[in-house]
């Protein structure tokens, strides 16, 4: 599923050409695509539909309409890209037709993706915990707001309530990064690892946006290009390789129901009644 760093990568390439454009129609291609709405509703709800700004918001890709919001939601194979031209690409689910005779395609193979229209962001807000990225998620919060939880770690990092935007590939490298146990309980971890925690966090959004994202089974942007982060992966999905740091083979375990790669010796387990 494309996570924060591969959203927003979609939205730094679709802005420039959205943002003061007239959307004039869309064309759903599967009935399920616009969630909870009809085409003929947004010409009802907004009849001039000129896009104001596109943003992020969680793993949704925000379309500001000004008195409304499309958001799309990539799910697990979502694509959204900007063509030009009458082609209808073979995984197409919807078409958002836009004054200059480009089109904004919702393309997602296995159907899981959705549109929605709100009247604003309060919908979405109340469903995501801060951006990591953002103001309010300083040392600080992040520190109090663990120590009030008692939950597994890396569970409660890929809760969308809690912390909007992670996923399972950049969890694992944050957590390898900050060199702590996907199995650690949230409430033990000293404020010193959670300092480090905070860091790798936004450390490695910030490296994987400026690498366009992680391209893993199918992530791609501008219609076919692949993000390059790929490349910079230390620990997701290097199960039997040495560790770059000591050397340790490095494991895939399941935690939280998720497959999930471990250094056994640089991350410690944080649990209670251990320091």
């Amino acid at each position: 599923m494309p996570e924060l760093p591969e959203v927003q990568t979609v939205v730094n390439h679709i802005r420039g050409d959205l943002v003061g454009k007239n959307i004039v129609g869309i064309i759903p291609l599967w009935g399920k695509s616009l969630h909870n709405f009809k085409p003929n509703d947004l010409s009802i709800k907004n009849k001039k539909n000129r896009i104001l700004d596109v943003r992020r918001r969680a793993k949704f890709i925000i379309i500001d309409l000004g008195d409304f919001i499309i958001a799309v939601h990539l799910r697990m194979t979502g694509k959204l890209y900007i063509q030009k031209g009458s082609s209808i690409p073979k995984y197409a689910r919807a078409i958002i037709k836009l004054e200059n005779s480009k089109d904004l395609i919702f393309d997602d193979i296995r159907k899981f993706g959705r549109i929605y229209l709100y009247k604003n962001l309060t919908e979405i807000d109340s469903k995501h915990g801060p951006e990591p990225l953002g103001k309010e998620f300083t040392h600080e919060w992040l520190y109090d707001n663990l120590k009030k939880k008692n939950r597994n770690l890396k569970a409660l990092l890929l809760d969308q309530s809690f912390i909007a935007g992670l996923g399972n590939i950049y969890v694992d490298e944050i957590l390898w990064e900050s060199g702590i146990h996907p199995n650690s309980i949230s409430s033990t971890i000293s404020k010193t690892k959670v300092s480090l925690l905070h860091n790798s966090i936004q450390n490695i959004l910030k490296k994987a946006i400026n690498n366009h994202g992680t391209t893993f089974m199918s992530f791609t942007f501008l219609n076919g290009r692949s993000g390059n982060y790929s490349n910079e992966l230390k620990i997701f999905g290097k199960q039997g390789e040495p560790c770059k740091t000591c050397g340790e083979l490095i494991k895939k375990i399941k935690v939280a129901g998720r497959g999930t790669h471990i250094c056994s010796t640089c991350q410690k387990k944080y649990r209670p009644g251990k320091k």
